[in-house]
């Protein structure tokens, strides 16, 4: 049996990177919600896309996390690129697949505040306009800032402190 490992940061943390980094070690399936977001032609939703992303992201894990559970059982490690911003909701996705005894791990991706803006303006720089890669303007950051929760750490199993060298 496979294991699922569930990525945790911020938008811009490195996650994506990290997971290629993972599966090129280890191999196994990416899951992404972003792939899958970033696939559906939002371009007439954009005035509408944080409506869209509330009533769309919850459905699209819930079928992700079910094709994981499939995968790992199948016999193949699972990397979840999610973020899992709030303390409830990575305890609900603990026990979804601790409830199946699904083998997971934990993986905290950190990034200093300097790395963080680096990486949103080299996001947003470098997007393509023909992508639902919305650009992350002052007002969305301070949002999102505000509902990501560190996790402590005995939350997490690996604590990855991605800076740029």
């Amino acid at each position: 049996m496979g294991k699922v490992i569930l990525l945790c940061g911020k938008i811009c943390s490195g996650k994506t990177h990290y997971a290629a980094r993972l599966l090129s070690e280890t191999g196994g399936v990416l899951l992404s919600c972003d792939e899958i977001m970033f696939g559906l032609d939002l371009d007439r939703l954009l005035d509408h896309l944080e409506d869209v992303h509330a009533v769309m992201i919850p459905k699209i894990q819930h079928y992700l996390y079910k094709k994981a559970t499939e995968i790992v059982i199948a016999g193949s490690d699972v990397v979840l690129d999610f973020g899992f911003w709030s303390r409830q909701e990575r305890k609900a996705v603990s026990k979804y697949f601790s409830d199946r005894h699904i083998p997971y791990e934990w993986h905290y991706i950190h990034v200093s505040c300097e790395t963080w803006a680096q990486n949103i303006a080299e996001r947003n720089r470098n997007r393509p306009a023909d992508t639902a890669a919305y650009e992350l303007n002052d007002r969305l950051l301070a949002k999102m800032e505000r509902q990501f929760e560190e996790p402590l750490p005995g939350e997490v199993d690996v604590w990855f402190n991605n800076e740029r060298v």
